[in-house]
């Protein structure tokens, strides 16, 4: 599901589901999440990677096991993505991200919470969680565009292109196009080394947000409270309803 490699002081999470997207599944959720503060702990690295196989980045959560979940599964799920997004958010080394494709839901979440963040130029994003009632990641995303952008692409469930993506500051760079394997070229990259060290590194995350521990505990609580209000899964079911009849002609 997902393959985690370290090179040349990079540590690569590639997520491997291209037949769904890599659309997380609750095993991809905890793969990533154990992933991310296996290579914090890591003092030879100085970079964690986050990329995807096939023609997307990250569509979102899978839901194709929906009807054998329970809501308290799906609470579970959604808690420890939110982990993962704070991990990444305070993880003390450089956290990079490229976004090809659907960048979707958690994936664009997780893109969004990196310090570098490349486009290729096929990207999309969307933040459909609001949908069905789940907040999730909405600061993390607010200090990227800023308040009234971010509340206008949540609560509009607008889609957002690769240019507009530049434009406002959720990607950083556009990755130029090449016939050289993706992740290749990412990891080449990802190489060099940041101008300071770990320490320096986490010392500047502190100077730069001394609350954050704080906003990570206010962020939890506010997406716990809109996952455990009663009926998660018929307003998922609902919504993926009303998806799939927008998309028919």
């Amino acid at each position: 599901m997902i393959d985690f490699i370290c090179r040349n002081g990079v540590a690569n999470l590639h997520l491997q589901a291209p037949v769904r997207g890599n659309a997380l599944s609750a095993s991809m959720v905890d793969e990533l999440l154990q992933a991310v503060h296996s290579a914090s702990a890591d003092e030879t690295l100085h970079t964690l990677l986050l990329s995807g196989e096939g023609r997307h980045l990250c569509t979102g959560f899978d839901l194709s096991d929906l009807d054998a979940q329970t809501e308290g599964d799906l609470l579970l799920r959604f808690v420890r993505i939110e982990q993962v997004l704070d991990a990444l958010w305070r993880a003390p080394l450089r956290t990079v991200a490229c976004a090809h494709g659907r960048t979707w839901g958690a994936g664009a979440d997780l893109f969004a919470a990196c310090d570098v963040r490349w486009i290729a130029a096929d990207a999309s994003f969307r933040f459909p969680g609001a949908g069905f009632g789940l907040v999730l990641g909405t600061r993390r995303l607010t200090e990227r565009v800023g308040m009234a952008m971010a509340r206008d692409w949540v609560g509009m469930g607008r889609e957002i292109d690769a240019t507009t993506a530049l434009s406002t500051g959720l990607a950083t760079h556009r990755l130029a196009e090449s016939d050289e394997p993706l992740r290749e070229r990412l990891m080449a990259l990802a190489s060099e080394p940041p101008a300071v060290d770990r320490l320096t590194q986490a010392a500047l995350r502190q100077a730069s947000n001394p609350t954050a521990a704080q906003a990570a505990d206010a962020d939890l609580a506010a997406l716990v409270r809109s996952a455990a209000r009663p009926g998660l899964k018929v307003r998922i079911t609902e919504y993926s309803a009303r998806t799939r009849a927008a998309k028919k002609p």
